[in-house]
């Protein structure tokens, strides 16, 4: 087997590689001055199983990823497996409106024509990948982020609402203390009161657990009502750091204590590695 790394996920796919024991290549990818995209495997050949490990997000790396897999092929590879940690378009699911496209069935029909196998990690919507003819498998990071935050002392873990109720019950599970979801109750025409919907967060030290943060808002506004209600520290992890907008130096100049993703994007808090759980499940072939 042979790992080949996009642009994007280096790291990653060095991590992955070192866990499995097999070759690593990494592309060579690059701009031109009109910002078309040139990649280049520098091999004689791909005589094996590949795995392309890169993300689809934002669009030039999407593009990366079409190249890649054309590459791989014409290298001779034998079986072709896209791990793509955050992919790109999975909350364009839906058509709302008349002249609209289904974005993320698109985007899978394209990445279908050249894969056998597709990977990704907490995709927001998992029925996406039934636009796939390949077999496929989401895989999902609260077992590492349980495991990063086992010796933490967490008290109490939080969703930021009822939507992703599971997540933190899957990670509260695993860390052996209790979960609950953030509720919003509107005391007025001007004030909300953010609180967890059943548990009691006064002298608790809470971990806030997402798939993906963007923008930040939320969590920051949720921090500040957790710690006016008597929390001892409020840490907050997910499993996609998009972080919009400087939302990364909001996040860490608020009232939270800790703020942390998983590598499926790089950047400055992406500490929780799910090279582990990528590793078990190619293994599984």
């Amino acid at each position: 087997m042979i790992i080949v790394g996009g642009s994007s996920s280096r790291d990653l796919a060095k991590e992955m590689a070192s866990i499995l024991g097999c070759k690593y290549v990494q592309a060579a990818s690059t701009r031109f001055p009109d910002g078309e995209c040139y990649t280049r495997i520098d091999e004689e050949s791909l005589d094996d199983d590949v795995v392309i490990v890169q993300n689809t997000y934002p669009n030039d790396n999407l593009i990366e990823m079409f190249l890649l897999q054309d590459a791989v092929r014409r290298m001779g590879a034998k079986k072709v497996t896209l791990v793509i940690p955050y992919f790109g378009y999975a909350r364009q699911d839906r058509v709302f409106k008349p002249g609209e496209p289904e974005s993320a069935k698109v985007m899978c029909r394209h990445l279908n024509m050249g894969c056998d196998r597709v990977i990704t990690i907490d995709i927001h919507k998992e029925a996406v990948l039934d636009h796939f003819d390949c077999p496929h498998v989401d895989l999902k990071a609260a077992e590492v982020i349980a495991d990063y935050f086992k010796d933490s002392k967490i008290d109490l873990v939080l969703s930021p609402d009822i939507g992703a109720a599971g997540r933190a019950k899957d990670v509260g599970e695993r860390m052996g203390v209790p979960y609950d979801h953030l509720e919003k109750t509107r005391l007025s025409g001007v004030d909300v009161r953010i609180a967890p919907a059943k548990m009691d967060c006064t002298g608790k030290r809470i971990l806030i657990v997402d798939d993906m943060i963007s923008t930040g808002g939320t969590i920051i506004a949720a921090a500040q009502a957790l710690k006016d209600a008597g929390a001892v520290s409020v840490s907050v992890a997910c499993t996609h750091g998009v972080f919009v907008n400087n939302a990364l130096e909001r996040l860490t100049g608020s009232f939270l204590d800790n703020v942390l993703c998983c590598n499926t994007l790089d950047n400055e808090v992406s500490h929780i590695s799910v090279a582990g759980i990528i590793a078990d499940a190619i293994r599984k072939g």
